[in-house]
């Protein structure tokens, strides 16, 4: 009977059964998305994994019928990577990239669709500049990460005597044969299951409120139910039969929304992170869970609701006083929560990993907390406001009657802040630990460009200075130089270079062109006594050979007589003392220049538009295979970057369906106080003034939310720090942007509520049937 009157009792029943499954769906649709995204994130890895090519090795494969040399040639756009590779078939049977059906020719090139619509717009012309080649082809979607991915082969020759340099490989099949399993780092994991548990109890929360959408005029019609003969139990088994069917009909308006988006996923990028829609697909045992969960949820949230609630054939009993909410039991879930994460506390990560299930039942509890603990504090503040304004005492007198329902407005927002906030400190408290120092000095270079062997360095460091926005270069060739043609038991680096970029890397008495120096005393040369491997007469061996690769050149030098001696120094250009044998350009033999490889360094204007890709474009046009490398401070762990990117993307997701979802709440309030607001307005109430109470009722519970959410954020965050071993401090300004954030989400969400609030206060309101 309950789901007949849901779908067949008139415009009343179905407005209510299609708002609470719109708000049910979209937390569905949320929850499937959120089950989805360990899958999508797992495809990619394996798109990435399939596709590896350069894994550094040092394994030298022979040249056959069945290899493949490939050259990195990646580079960037702006803000964005692309990934690219030239590619030189050895043989017929030369391994194919996944996604390309046939190796382009030089000259041509195979890129992704992204990549193709970025170089025909007018914003890719600076990039074009770079990769002129013919576009012969897309990579198909077996060969991307991502539908946004940036990247290209293109057909290349001559690759072969490069093979050595690092960037470029000979290989007979794609995908790393030698890769191990990582050892699980438990505080990443402990990050990993902390982001699942914080972005999915929002959602959790929101479900629980869409239920009960238009729950006091769903008791109203019930007590008609009392006078033709229902008892009280048969009441509450109707109405849980309503809330059933909402929710049924929630979930299929939540798998249409998570089709729709999964559609629309493919046309997406959050955080340079882009998913084919093929990729969202949950697993089949969490989506069976959301599909009874939520129906389930809905039934006991209603049964629970009605349990204060009593309906009489002549009314439903509200007005009286209610009972205080008690304190006592809302306090036992933090508690509880605490008392399950105390075990680990100063485990960190030499002690095992975390137990999950005792990490995701206290961060639960601890979050549901705020839900339980919200309602109290609300009610308790309201009861204390006092005489203000009209619209303040309307916006205090609404709250005061029904603090619950405004509790539950704001608690998936206050649930989200606060377990950002803990994350926030988390990540904040454990990122020194996979953040390095690179060493490098941002403030004396910015740019770094590396060419291959036998390259000429200065005449591209001509060409690289004379490129708007590149105020100053340094440049220098450097080799390696041992004391045997092969195998050499002793070796250190030789650096070939003017004067002025000599002195960046070591303290010269004097410096004149046609000088060599032995750097005594290095970092880089520990072991190694330079004095006596430089000595007067010496003959060393440039680019000697190893066993196990390839034949090198193997140059033989003779240390001159008049070689100087000079001081190490910490040197910018490489970030530690560099050492070694220091010659400038007169006194290289010319049979040198195939093994030297160049460097140059590059301070830049900022102020000049795109100086970064013009540097690129003529590094580019210098040769291809030239690598451009951006200097920054610092770097972190690639999978702490991912497991932030992540939370990232959810975060985004989580307030997006949220806001959406407290707008659905926000017209379902203000369509059950129709009639009031049409009555006050009637008074002679102004609109204005109806305006500011709406936004006093939504600012009243929020702000006490944020500071309850804050409070246990802070809370969390400082427990699972201690989890970790790592000293706590907390990011005010992080705290602060949090807050920021979720107040920003319910104010919008209000200010969009207006105009409504202004259609609904018009004297037809007034009318009933």
């Amino acid at each position: 009977m309950g789901v007949r009157f849901a779908f067949t009792g008139g415009r009343e029943g179905w407005t209510r059964a299609v708002l609470t499954a719109v708000g049910v769906g979209l937390g569905v649709a949320l929850l499937l998305l959120t089950t989805a995204l360990p899958h999508a994130l797992g495809v990619r890895q394996e798109k990435e994994a399939a596709r590896t090519d350069i894994t550094f090795t040092g394994q030298w494969l022979p040249k056959a019928d069945d290899t493949l040399v490939v050259a990195n040639v990646g580079s960037d756009f702006r803000d964005d990577s692309i990934r690219g590779r030239a590619l030189e078939p050895e043989g017929p049977r030369a391994p194919l990239p996944p996604g390309v059906d046939r190796f382009p020719a030089k000259g041509e090139m195979v890129v992704s669709p992204a990549l193709q619509e970025l170089l025909e717009s007018d914003s890719g012309a600076l990039l074009r500049e770079r990769l002129p080649d013919r576009i012969v082809g897309t990579i198909g979607e077996s060969g991307l990460i991502g539908p946004a991915e940036l990247a290209f082969y293109q057909g290349a020759e001559g690759l072969a005597p490069h093979i050595d340099s690092g960037r470029i490989v000979r290989i007979d099949g794609y995908g790393d044969p030698n890769a191990t399993s990582e050892r699980s780092d438990p505080v990443l994991l402990l990050l990993i299951l902390v982001v699942f548990v914080v972005l999915l109890m929002p959602v959790v929360v929101f479900i629980a409120a869409a239920v009960r959408f238009g729950g006091e005029r769903r008791d109203r019609r019930l007590a008609a139910l009392r006078l033709v003969g229902s008892d009280s139990g048969m009441t509450r088994r109707i109405a849980a039969g309503e809330a059933l069917a909402g929710a049924m009909l929630g979930l299929v308006f939540g798998a249409g929304f998570f089709m729709a988006g999964r559609r629309l996923a493919g046309t997406a990028e959050v955080f340079h992170i882009s998913v084919f829609p093929s990729y969202l697909s949950p697993s089949p045992l969490l989506a069976l869970l959301v599909a009874v969960a939520v129906p389930t949820a809905a039934v006991l949230v209603t049964l629970l609701a009605l349990r204060g609630v009593v309906i009489e054939p002549l009314g439903v009993v509200r007005a009286g006083r209610p009972p205080r909410r008690r304190l006592w039991w809302r306090l036992l879930l933090p508690l509880a929560g605490l008392a399950m994460l105390y075990p680990m506390i100063g485990d960190g990560r030499d002690n095992g990993d975390f137990n999950q299930y005792l990490v995701a039942g206290g961060v639960v509890l601890l979050l549901v907390g705020v839900t339980a603990l919200l309602p109290w504090i609300v009610e308790t503040a309201v009861a204390r406001l006092g005489a203000g304004g009209v619209a303040w005492q309307l916006a205090v007198r609404r709250l005061q009657m029904s603090s619950g329902t405004a509790a539950r407005t704001v608690n998936g927002i206050a649930v989200a802040v606060a377990g950002a906030i803990a994350l926030q400190m988390l990540f904040t408290g454990v990122e020194d630990d996979y953040t390095r120092s690179t060493g490098q000095d941002v403030a004396w270079a910015q740019v770094e460009v590396t060419l291959p062997n036998s390259v000429p360095v200065a005449p591209a460091a001509e060409k690289l200075r004379n490129t708007k926005g590149v105020n100053e270069v340094y440049d220098y060739s450097e080799g390696h130089l041992g004391n045997r043609a092969r195998d050499p038991q002793a070796g250190t680096t030789v650096t070939v270079g003017g004067c002025s970029a000599l002195r960046e890397i070591a303290d010269l008495p004097s410096c004149a062109d046609g000088d060599v120096f032995a750097v005594h005393g290095a970092e880089r040369d520990t072991g190694v006594d330079v004095a006596k491997l430089a000595a007067p007469g010496r003959t060393l061996y440039l680019d000697p050979s190893y066993e196990g690769g390839p034949k090198s050149l193997e140059i033989p030098w003779t240390v001159p007589q008049d070689v100087k001696t000079a001081n190490p120094r910490h040197a910018l250009l490489a970030g530690t003392d560099r050492g070694g044998i220091l010659i400038t350009p007169k006194a290289v033999p010319d049979t040198f220049t195939p093994a030297l490889q160049g460097h140059a360094y590059l301070r830049l204007d900022e102020s000049v538009p795109d100086v970064h890709d013009r540097v690129r474009n003529t590094a580019a046009a210098v040769d291809p295979l030239a690598n451009t490398v951006t200097w920054a401070q610092t770097e972190r762990t690639g999978r702490f970057d991912a497991i932030r990117t992540a939370l990232l993307v959810g975060a985004a997701c989580v307030l997006a369906l949220i806001g959406a979802s407290l707008l659905v709440s926000q017209l379902e309030q203000l369509r059950e106080r129709r009639k009031l607001l049409s009555a006050l307005v009637a008074f002679g109430t102004r609109r204005r003034t109806l305006s500011l109470s709406l936004l006093w009722q939504t600012t009243i519970p929020i702000t006490l939310g944020l500071l309850l959410a804050t409070a246990v954020g802070l809370t969390l965050g400082t427990v699972l720090l201690k989890m970790t071993a790592t000293t706590v401090r907390v990011d005010w300004s992080s705290v602060l942007a949090m807050t920021g954030i979720g107040a920003a989400v319910v104010l919008t969400v209000t200010l969009l509520g207006l105009p409504p609030l202004l259609r609904l206060t018009r004297p037809e309101g007034l009318r009933t049937e």
